[in-house]
């Protein structure tokens, strides 16, 4: 008989519906009334404010700073840029009334036609473009380094929690430069600093590489992206950073007088990651139990989890409880204090431990009349599921320790399964029996296969016949000759190959 899970059914049996299991069971989110949108949930919530929280002070760190532009574009800004609109247009929504009104059968409709048309933010290049060219006289206005806190709208057919979703939260940085290194240093240093996010806090391998020209940001001359392997082996874009080159410059008229008195375009760059980070820590980490996370980005380190009968051994109980909390949010884990809840709510023990399990919380601490008794705790760490019995100062002792182990293990394990499933094909044949051609995950096959690559039409068209992707070039790929697998042709540029989400 197969052992009891929380989360039926498992990744093995049915990887698509195990994921949506444990977005419900952790209370991370919802589907809304409104058709591709979410309800992100308290616990939901809660992990997206860390990520928030870190990666601002990263952003801070390598100088920019937070401003918030408008919601809605006029659709004259996005027709100045025609590569950039040509790739959003069957994403964008669009406002084109400015009121409602009741009609002659008592039901409200729209009314009031804007005399232009609006389209609710897909990304916000044009409008932020347009006031950089108000802000921007000489080159001592330069560099512009910003980065927006924001929602977004790309309206999504296949909608999924996090991962697709018509109304996303993300950031969104934006810069400007008088030069073409500066610009294109810029797009590789918050390359790197979602690269360093995603492995010291979500504890989650990544390639960094550049997306080849079928691939590109609309309108950019180059994107870079970071790709993390989730358990059923698809790629998922985490993050993308894009060298924009002088062509939104150009388009939305951002120039300034240099040293030399000329007149010159600005330089720009622009990179963002989403809530759809949620959706790879859940990918990355989880298991059959439910959501596992990092303790660097948890809502909470530790759950207390009370034992007791009656009210007369439950006093006693939470009164332990309270002062191992007191205990533990006295001690630091990286800088901070440890974060500690007790899970004393009316209901049975078993479904406040499961619960715990379920939500992903790193460290489980269960206390009942022997423990306080005998001045003990038992520890249940989520990612291995192992106990330990231990006294309350030696849990004091520890906690951050166990806490600095869990996160290293969680990398070590993704990291591990990186490895494993990556392999180097030299042929067509090769790529497709390593892959596959549906675009169905397994826990059993598919991965990332690193192969020679001309970037030309034929083999996007392969590729999409096949439902497979070519995610980057990766940036730490020595220039080795090799033949193309899918011309044949003399190349030294090596891509990785994946089912994707």
């Amino acid at each position: 008989m197969a052992p009891k899970t929380a989360i039926t059914p498992t990744r093995s049996e049915n990887y698509a519906e195990w994921y949506q299991q444990v977005v419900k069971a952790a209370d991370l989110a919802e589907v809304s009334p409104v058709r591709g949108c979410m309800v992100i949930k308290p616990w939901g919530c809660a992990l997206w404010e860390n990520i928030h929280r870190v990666l601002d002070g990263m952003f801070q760190e390598t100088g920019h700073e937070n401003a918030y532009f408008p919601l809605f574009i006029p659709i004259s800004f996005l027709q100045s840029e025609a590569d950039h609109v040509d790739g959003f247009a069957k994403e964008c929504a669009v406002v084109t009334h400015h009121r409602l009104t009741m009609n002659s059968e008592g039901k409200l409709v729209p009314d009031g036609l804007l005399e232009e048309p609006l389209i609710v933010r897909p990304t916000s290049e044009t409008i932020i473009g347009a006031t950089y060219a108000k802000w921007v006289q000489s080159y001592r206005d330069l560099p512009i380094k910003i980065n927006q806190w924001a929602n977004v709208v790309r309206w999504e057919m296949r909608p999924r929690v996090f991962l697709r979703t018509a109304e996303f939260l993300w950031q969104e940085g934006h810069t400007a430069h008088a030069t073409e290194a500066e610009a294109r240093e810029e797009t590789h240093t918050m390359l790197k600093t979602y690269e360093r996010f995603a492995r010291d806090y979500m504890a989650m391998p990544v390639v960094c590489g550049e997306k080849p020209s079928g691939e590109r940001f609309p309108g950019a001359v180059a994107t870079y992206s970071i790709e993390a392997m989730m358990q059923d082996r698809k790629a998922l874009q985490a993050g993308t950073s894009h060298f924009l080159g002088q062509n939104f410059a150009k388009a939305q008229g951002i120039k300034f007088q240099d040293r030399d008195t000329q007149e010159k375009f600005a330089w720009t760059t622009s990179w963002g990651v989403s809530t759809r980070l949620i959706g790879a820590l859940i990918m990355t980490h989880s298991d059959d139990n439910g959501l596992v996370l990092p303790p660097r980005l948890a809502p909470k380190h530790v759950a207390i989890v009370p034992i007791y009968k009656n009210d007369a051994e439950k006093e006693g109980v939470i009164q332990y409880a309270n002062r191992i909390r007191s205990l533990l949010m006295a001690e630091r884990y990286e800088g901070e204090t440890i974060r500690v809840t007790i899970d004393d709510r009316d209901m049975r023990f078993g479904d406040r431990a499961w619960y715990q399990v379920k939500h992903g919380v790193p460290l489980r601490v269960e206390v009942g009349p022997k423990e306080v008794e005998a001045g003990t705790v038992t520890v249940f760490r989520r990612n291995t599921l192992a106990k330990e019995n231990m006294t309350v100062e030696q849990l004091v002792a520890t906690a951050a320790t166990q806490l600095q182990t869990i996160q290293r293990e969680l990398f070590e394990t993704a990291e591990k399964f990186l490895k494993a499933n990556s392999v180097r094909v030299q042929t067509r044949d090769e790529l497709l029996a390593f892959l596959g051609d549906s675009d169905e995950g397994s826990m059993e096959n598919g991965g990332f296969a690193y192969a020679h690559f001309c970037d030309k039409p034929e083999m996007y068209e392969w590729l999409k016949q096949h439902r497979l992707t070519v995610r980057c070039a990766p940036l730490d790929e020595p220039k080795t000759p090799g033949k193309c697998v899918f011309s044949g042709e003399d190349t030294d540029t090596v891509g990785v190959f994946a089912k994707s989400y």
